[in-house]
């Protein structure tokens, strides 16, 4: 049987509709768990050193490059017209409100977002959750619980660690190899954020993303079809789905509050 354009646009928006419903459902069961007692301490924090820890090489590396390219690319533009004294402002205003906290969550997603995903898809495919299940230990608490709450905890960190690094890249690149005052650099920089509204809203960026990177990946491996090719649908869906989340979103709480 074939469905014409109306039929398929039908289908599609009500799939969209109940998918959307579910992930809220579960968002609503995984919040629930992940304060439930006894609270998993240790498990957390073994969460923490996979999500946390394991991102840092990657986080540190792109963070300092990105602080470079900006530095040259942002020298290069504001010679042009005598203020390559701007550069520290320039800088830090794209790393902090923008590229900081959004570069951090692609790099993330892609580590350890897709990573969460695989894991729980192979434990669906490999039957630990239902074995957890016949132990009445519920898998939303002892499992995706301490997952979801360490990648809320990691993100912001790790975006934090990204803009510094950033600002520093941008600082060797401006100061020590093309020559800006470094007064110049740090008093631009000083005179152009603004804790409130640039610093914190950084950190709100960065807490957002972490809970919507949590939340896609977990519920993707969580609910993926018991078998290898669903285990690799779901790595993949949660990576390019919560990259264009986060970009939307972006878009949405810049708009909205202008952070």
């Amino acid at each position: 049987m074939t469905f014409g354009p109306a039929e398929r646009l039908g289908r599609s928006t009500t799939d969209f509709v109940l998918g959307l419903g579910k992930i809220t459902l579960f968002s609503g069961q995984l919040l629930k768990a992940a304060f439930r007692r006894p609270f998993r301490f240790r498990r957390l924090m073994d969460e923490l050193y996979n999500i946390g820890v394991l991102s840092l090489a990657i986080v540190i590396v792109s963070g300092v490059a990105v602080g470079m390219v900006l530095g040259l690319q942002g020298y290069n533009t504001l010679v042009r017209f005598g203020a390559e004294e701007s550069l520290g402002a320039v800088v830090g205003l794209s790393l902090i409100r923008e590229l900081g906290p959004v570069l951090t969550a692609l790099l993330v997603t892609g580590r350890a977002g897709s990573a969460i995903a695989a894991e729980l898809g192979s434990m669906v495919v490999t039957e630990q959750l239902d074995g957890l299940r016949m132990l009445s230990v519920d898998p939303l608490d002892f499992i995706v619980g301490p997952k979801a709450l360490a990648m809320v905890i990691a993100m912001p960190l790790l975006a934090a660690l990204f803009t510094v690094l950033g600002l520093m890249g941008g600082y060797l690149v401006g100061v020590l190899f093309l020559g800006v005052d470094p007064g110049s650099y740090l008093s631009a920089l000083e005179a152009s954020i603004d804790f409130r509204s640039d610093v914190v809203g950084s950190l709100i960026k960065g807490f957002v993303f972490g809970l919507l990177v949590a939340v896609i990946s977990t519920y993707r491996g969580y609910t993926a079809d018991p078998h290898s090719a669903g285990v690799s649908a779901a790595t993949t869906s949660t990576v390019v789905i919560a990259s264009v989340t986060t970009l939307i979103f972006d878009y949405l709480i810049t708009a909205l509050w202008g952070v």
